[in-house]
């Protein structure tokens, strides 16, 4: 938990100029408070406890704004800048340094159980209000605009934006 909170901090630092110190950080950014919740929740989730982790991932979504369920995997360095109306799905995988910003969805689009989330792979960078929607990936370096609805799988370091989202470069 620690080697992630260094890696929340060290990527916060270098991706947002408002940060100005690790205290502001750790006090004052919703995000750190959020992922904390989560690596809670997803302990005891992962060790099959049922009510508790659902409890926890509750108590975080009214004090944070984020909602991220306890069955999701996330790798070090998430970033959730501003962060209010995040919701990150029960199957979710998020890799290392990720960045999403507020009201970003990354849901199902299916009522069956199994993977039925996105994934996000590593440095990603998911704009405000962008939807991404199902099992579906997210390549290494990708960029995807805000408001953009994403259905389909985007390859490695490309730029997508739009309702549905299309790729403008490669």
């Amino acid at each position: 938990m620690f080697n992630d909170l260094k890696a929340q901090i060290k990527h916060i630092k270098t991706s947002d100029p408002a940060a100005k110190s690790s205290l502001e950080i750790i006090l004052l950014y919703p995000s750190v408070h959020a992922i904390f919740y989560y690596r809670i929740a997803n302990y005891l989730y992962r060790n099959n406890i049922s009510f508790f982790p659902r409890f926890i991932s509750q108590f975080s979504r009214i004090t944070t704004g984020i909602e991220i369920h306890p069955g999701a995997t996330i790798g070090k360095g998430l970033f959730i800048d501003h962060g209010m109306g995040v919701v990150i799905g029960q199957t979710c995988v998020i890799e290392d340094n990720v960045k999403l910003f507020h009201q970003v969805t990354l849901g199902g689009i299916e009522f069956t159980t199994g993977k039925r989330h996105p994934t996000i792979k590593s440095n990603a960078i998911i704009g405000a209000g962008a939807k991404i929607l199902g099992n579906i990936t997210i390549g290494e370096n990708c960029k995807i605009g805000a408001n953009a609805v994403v259905l389909k799988d985007i390859a490695d370091n490309n730029t997508a934006v739009g309702i549905p989202a299309k790729i403008i470069n490669k």
